[in-house]
C-alpha cells in the first residue's frame, strides 16, 4: 500500500478556495477533492481547481460510485473519473463502501448487508473498478444508522434497538476484511465513523480499530459530528472534532504509524485560521508518533 500525499489534509470546499489560494504547501500536506464536484466543469471554476492541483498534492474522495448497488456498475462514469484523475495527475482515488443509487440516485449513502454474498457482489465491482482506472482504490468505513440483515424467514429488517438488534452473518469489521482481502484493494480509514457508529451499535471502538489491518490503510478522515442523544451520533462533517475522536485517531498512529491524516469539514465551516487549529494538532499528534531519527531524515 503506498499513498502521493503526506502530513495533514483538507477537503477543499468552495467556500475555502478563496482562504486557501494564498496558502502554500506546509502545515497543510495535502487537499482532497470530490471528483463529482469538479470533473465536468469549466470557466473559472475549472481554472481554480487547476490553480490548486499544481500546487497541492491531491487525493479524491468520491460520492457516487455507488459500489454496493444492486443496479449494474455504472463503466462510463469510472472511465469519467479516470480521465478526471488522469488530467491533474493524481493517483488517490477513494470511496464509500456502501450504495447511494438502483434505479435511480437515492440521496444518501446507504448500508450493505454484512453477508459473504454481498463480499463477492462487492469485492467483484471493486476489481472491475480498479482494472478500468488502473489504480488501486481504497474504500472508507461508513457510519451507518440501522442494521440491514437477513431473518429466518429471509426477510430484510432493520433496528437499531439492542433488545431488537437482527442477527448479522458477520461483524461489521470482519465484513470490511473481507471485501479488502477479496478485492485487493486498500481502506480509507475513518475513525469518526468508527467513534459515531461505535455509540450507535453498542461496540468497543477501540477493539475495532485494533482489528483494522493496518496494512491496508491508505489514509485516515477525521471529522466531527452532531450528537443527536446519548445513543445517536449523525456523521455530519458539520462541527470541530472532539477529544474521543482524536483519541482514537492517536491510537491509529500508535498501532499503524503515522498515516496522512485529512480533516473533514462540509458545512458550518468556519474562518481557515480555526481549521488550521485543528491541521496542526493533526500534525503535533503525527510528530509525536515519529522517531525522532525520522523526523531530521
Amino acid at each position: 500500500m503506498t499513498t502521493a500525499v503526506r502530513g495533514a489534509g483538507l477537503g477543499l470546499r468552495r467556500a475555502l478556495t478563496g482562504p486557501l489560494a494564498d496558502v502554500a504547501p506546509g502545515e497543510i500536506g495535502f487537499l482532497e477533492a470530490t471528483p463529482e464536484n469538479w470533473m465536468e466543469i469549466g470557466g473559472s471554476f475549472a481554472k481554480t481547481f487547476r490553480s490548486f492541483t499544481e500546487r497541492f498534492p491531491f487525493v479524491t474522495h468520491g460520492l457516487s460510485l455507488s459500489i454496493g448497488s444492486p443496479a449494474p456498475l455504472d463503466e462510463d462514469f469510472v472511465r469519467r473519473i479516470r480521465k478526471f484523475l488522469d488530467l491533474h495527475g493524481i493517483r488517490d482515488y477513494t470511496e464509500h463502501l456502501t450504495y447511494c443509487s438502483d434505479n435511480g440516485h437515492l440521496y444518501d449513502l446507504m448500508p450493505i448487508p454484512f453477508t459473504e454474498e454481498a463480499v463477492d457482489y462487492v469485492a467483484a465491482r471493486i476489481r472491475r473498478v480498479q482494472d478500468i482506472l488502473e489504480r488501486r482504490i481504497a474504500l472508507e468505513n461508513a457510519s451507518y444508522y440501522a442494521v440491514l440483515s437477513t431473518s429466518a424467514g429471509d426477510e430484510k429488517s432493520f433496528s437499531r434497538t439492542p433488545a431488537a438488534a437482527p442477527a448479522q452473518q458477520m461483524p461489521e469489521i470482519e465484513f470490511i476484511k473481507a471485501v479488502l482481502e477479496r478485492a485487493d484493494c486498500d481502506l480509507l480509514l475513518d475513525v469518526n465513523n468508527i467513534y459515531v457508529n461505535s455509540i450507535n451499535h453498542r461496540y468497543d471502538p477501540v477493539a475495532f480499530l485494533d482489528a483494522i489491518p493496518g496494512n491496508r490503510v491508505r489514509y485516515i478522515h477525521v471529522a466531527g459530528h452532531y450528537h443527536e442523544a446519548e445513543d445517536l451520533r449523525v456523521d455530519t462533517h458539520g462541527s470541530d472534532v472532539i477529544d474521543p475522536v482524536w483519541a482514537l485517531l492517536e491510537r491509529a498512529y500508535a498501532n499503524f504509524g503515522v498515516i496522512p491524516t485529512l480533516l473533514e469539514r462540509d458545512f458550518n465551516i468556519p474562518p481557515l485560521g480555526e481549521l488550521m487549529g485543528e491541521i496542526r494538532h493533526i500534525n503535533a499528534l503525527q510528530a509525536r508518533h515519529t522517531p525522532a531519527q525520522a523526523a531530521h531524515a
